[in-house]
């Protein structure tokens, strides 16, 4: 039994492939974006659209609009605390910026952020 390799699974090769070349932490701030909407919840994600994640951690969003984009700034410590509870890459900060997004929109969202 002498020169055979022991059976490894296909993720494990993956993780240990990423793992040395230091990407692992890299892939887990991109997740970020496909895993937004259960991250902030269906109000918020309604009205933005998380765009990119920079090298050093900024998730760059877009927010429908001007009155939104206020109110998430001053939410974005506590938003930032529930994306990074259990990510190894973390996001370090958050860019708000409002302009138009992609999905539709419900007309109760739109006008103005509700407290």
């Amino acid at each position: 039994m002498t020169g055979k390799r022991p059976v490894t699974s296909i993720g494990d090769a993956l993780a240990s492939f990423f793992a040395r070349r230091k990407w692992t932490k890299r892939l887990d701030q991109v997740r970020v974006l496909d895993e937004w909407p259960d991250l902030v919840g269906d109000q918020i994600a309604a009205v933005t659209e998380p765009e990119s994640v920079s090298p050093d951690g900024v998730l760059r969003v877009r927010v429908a609009t001007a009155p939104w984009a206020t109110e998430l700034g001053l939410m974005t410590p506590r938003i930032l605390a529930r994306i990074n509870q259990e990510r190894k890459g973390r996001i370090t900060g958050i860019r708000w910026v409002p302009g138009r997004i992609s999905r539709p929109q419900h007309e109760d969202h739109h006008a103005h952020p509700t407290r």
